[in-house]
């Protein structure tokens, strides 16, 4: 699948479900109402999408929430969709999680499939972690994460920069990750839904933390990628990566490859502008087959735009998209 601007489409990221078992204060509002069971699409049904999307050339799909490892029987959707890597259909099959199901899933994770985890992690202080997640413990995902390593999952640890918060941590999070070999990846707060809270309190720039971190570390040019929105540097120090995700000091736009599938099967074809398009409709379709559905598809690549138009309103103490993180999935 090829965009307007040229750019090939060929990673999904696809969002199972948006609840979660924590409410992070740059993601959710404490008093969260989630969407009624109709409305969100059936295992089996995510499934038939992203068959649809591998047969139109995606070839990462990462499955997100919400919490994803928190929907019922969600294993068998990482089965099948595992099932489909290799010559032709899949090169790879992904997760971000907060670690909270880990001890549980991890080793069903990588029977699945799965080689690479995300684990959503802002802070390595037990009291900052309770305060972020509103109510979150972090012994907890601390040791999901060591079940994902014990399991062979490859670990990387995103943490989001929020100022005055987890800003004084990240040295420590650097060393604590080349410790137990794991990457880091810092986000910039992005401005999507109302989370009760001013985000201008919260936007750190990365730059600002890159500049600072090259104080005491040496932080080398690569070319790495995952085929994710991340810069990554190598730390020499430790011998692993970080990576710096941007959107609002530095848009990824010009080589954006994603689009994002919602549990109630809405496509954003940008993260950052409310042009959706419907799948659920010829999904749930009976006289819409496959081929109906991959057109359907196409038809929604061939709107998506050049860019994001993120900015922190300083002005009007308002999100510049409406509707959370959590909806659109990651």
């Amino acid at each position: 699948m090829i965009d307007p601007f040229g750019r090939r489409i060929s990673y999904l990221r696809v969002s199972v479900t948006d609840r979660c078992d924590l409410r992070c204060v740059y993601c959710m509002a404490e008093d969260m109402t989630f969407l009624p069971k109709a409305e969100v699409l059936t295992l089996e049904e995510l499934d038939r999408l992203c068959g649809a999307f591998v047969g139109l050339g995606v070839e990462r799909i990462r499955l997100t929430g919400g919490e994803p490892l928190v929907r019922k029987g969600v294993l068998t959707l990482f089965r099948s969709l595992g099932a489909r890597i290799g010559a032709g259909g899949l090169k790879e099959l992904t997760v971000t999680t907060n670690g909270t199901q880990l001890t549980k899933m991890a080793d069903d994770l990588y029977a699945a499939g799965v080689r690479r985890i995300n684990v959503s992690m802002d802070t390595l202080d037990p009291a900052v972690f309770k305060a972020v997640t509103r109510w979150g413990e972090l012994e907890k995902t601390l040791d999901g994460i060591f079940a994902a390593k014990s399991a062979g999952l490859q670990v990387k640890i995103n943490a989001v920069a929020l100022k005055g918060v987890n800003e004084g941590e990240y040295d420590r999070m650097l060393a604590w990750c080349g410790e137990h070999g794991f990457d880091l990846t810092l986000i910039e707060t992005m401005p999507l839904g109302e989370i009760g809270g001013d985000r201008t309190d919260q936007y750190l720039p990365l730059s600002l933390v890159r500049s600072r971190l090259r104080e005491h570390w040496t932080l080398e040019e690569t070319d790495y990628t995952t085929g994710g929105p991340a810069r990554y540097f190598t730390v020499k120090e430790t011998g692993r990566r970080i990576g710096f995700i941007t959107p609002m000091t530095h848009n990824f736009c010009e080589s954006c490859n994603r689009v994002r599938l919602t549990c109630t099967g809405t496509l954003f074809m940008c993260l950052g502008q409310e042009d959706a398009a419907d799948l659920r409709r010829p999904l749930r379709d009976p006289a819409v087959d496959d081929a109906g559905l991959r057109a359907a598809i196409e038809a929604a690549i061939a709107r998506k735009p050049k860019g994001h138009d993120f900015i922190i309103d300083r002005r009007h103490n308002r999100p510049a998209v409406g509707r959370h993180m959590s909806v659109t999935g990651g």
